[in-house]
């Protein structure tokens, strides 16, 4: 186990998430599953418990907590892409897999974990500063997937 990882809460499909971002995202594997020793609040000796997985290089555990906590948009994983095709892969798939689009790049998988999905256009443009900044920015505001075609158009003007 790393000496720093992110835990994310689970009602109690933890595992099926990691399997999910393991099966989409590069740099990402199921690592071990744990089982409940014992009984608890909101299972059974047996159950899974805890689920250790690679997000895109990043480790997490996934704990099987109950439905008293809840995923909100104060955390999300924000995934860099390189051109169209994969920012619709990636896209496709959480929003495709019982997920829901949002605003600006913004989306939810099925669990209600928050995904940026943001073309490095984007970053570039939005870092560049200035009109072409605002320009991105403006288009930006108006996507719920991120279309990189138009994020080159509106940083040229």
């Amino acid at each position: 186990m790393a000496k720093n990882t992110i835990c994310l809460w689970y009602n109690k499909d933890a595992e099926d998430a990691a399997r999910f971002y393991a099966a989409t995202f590069p740099d990402s594997a199921v690592g071990a599953v744990t089982r409940a020793p014992g009984d608890y609040p909101e299972g059974k000796q047996g159950d899974v418990l805890v689920v250790e997985f690679t997000v895109a290089g990043i480790p997490c555990i996934g704990l099987n907590g109950g439905p008293a906590i809840k995923h909100s948009e104060a955390f999300s994983f924000q995934i860099a892409t390189e051109d169209q095709e994969e920012t619709d892969r990636y896209w496709n798939a959480i929003v495709g897999n019982g997920g829901q689009e949002s605003e600006c790049g913004w989306c939810k998988d099925k669990w209600g974990l928050s995904w940026q999905i943001t073309p490095r256009v984007l970053s570039e443009a939005l870092s560049a500063g200035g009109d072409q900044a605002k320009r991105a920015f403006d288009a930006m505001m108006t996507m719920k997937k991120i279309d990189v075609a138009a994020i080159e158009a509106a940083r040229r003007g």
